[in-house]
């Protein structure tokens, strides 16, 4: 399907990461399409796009390249839409920001994404819905393999079967919290006062654990022992925090998606903001 032009973004619907790129492209208004590959299939995909260079989404079609990774999709974007700018102009306030998005994307990121898997994993029923609401063709055509073919894919990508990693992953997560609650000492932002790169990164990177209305919808319920592990965070500033920042800076994907095309494997959206 062509893009007419428009930057191609190349992601996976739930994937944290993508929704930090989703996001940034939102957030700038930049009209784009958006592809995505089937999960479990994307890494050859993302080998062909980057030749080599890569092997995980999202990946950014922009003005000839093929940009990997969520924090270089962001500071490609930045160079080519600076308005309105997620990186401070104070150097030094920058500098904070991008290290506020890396210690996010290092200490936050790998480790929700290895416990809302381990937790799916051990719900064959809920993780099938999953699959049938990402994938709707390959999950008509994979039948009952989709999920012993999910869980052996998680399991060994992502290190998500192992009792003892998804126990790290949640001291991990709090962990998270924590440092988030005290870069705001009770502020609104963490970096300049205002929504940047560090904000958008700790908010995006924590959804699965918020589920805020304006984020990714294709899960709507987590197993219960997840479900167990967040209800007590909710109380916490952090989390709270998280939904405001998504109710100030996010868009329903309705409100932003005025044009979808039905296939998964070539799908293709034209945003417009």
């Amino acid at each position: 399907m062509r893009s007419d032009g428009r930057p191609i973004l190349w992601h996976i619907t739930v994937s944290h990461y993508s929704e930090k790129a989703r996001w940034a492209l939102d957030y700038k208004a930049v009209a784009h399409v958006r592809r995505a590959p089937p999960p479990g299939t994307h890494m050859p995909v993302v080998y062909w796009l980057t030749r080599g260079r890569a092997v995980t989404l999202p990946v950014l079609e922009l003005d000839g390249q093929r940009i990997a990774d969520s924090t270089a999709i962001i500071a490609a974007l930045e160079q080519r839409f600076p308005d309105p700018a997620l990186y401070p102009s104070d150097p030094r306030e920058r500098r904070r920001a991008l290290e506020l998005e890396e210690w996010f994307d290092e200490e936050l990121g790998p480790y929700m994404r290895r416990l809302a898997f381990y937790e799916l994993r051990r719900e064959p029923e809920l993780l099938a819905e999953v699959g049938a609401r990402i994938v709707p063709e390959m999950s008509a055509v994979l039948g009952p393999v989709l999920v012993p073919y999910t869980r052996l894919f998680t399991g060994l990508r992502y290190r998500a079967s192992d009792a003892e990693g998804a126990e790290r992953a949640r001291a991990k997560i709090v962990a998270a919290l924590d440092h988030l609650e005290a870069q705001l000492g009770g502020n609104e932002y963490l970096v300049d006062g205002r929504f940047t790169v560090a904000d958008l990164t700790a908010a995006a990177l924590l959804y699965p654990i918020v589920l805020p209305p304006q984020g990714p919808s294709a899960i709507e319920r987590m197993p219960e022992p997840f479900e167990r592990f967040r209800a007590p965070l909710s109380d916490r500033p952090g989390y709270r925090w998280v939904q405001q920042i998504y109710e100030r800076h996010r868009l329903p994907a309705h409100a932003s998606a005025p044009e979808h095309a039905a296939s998964q494997t070539g799908r293709a959206v034209a945003f417009t903001q």
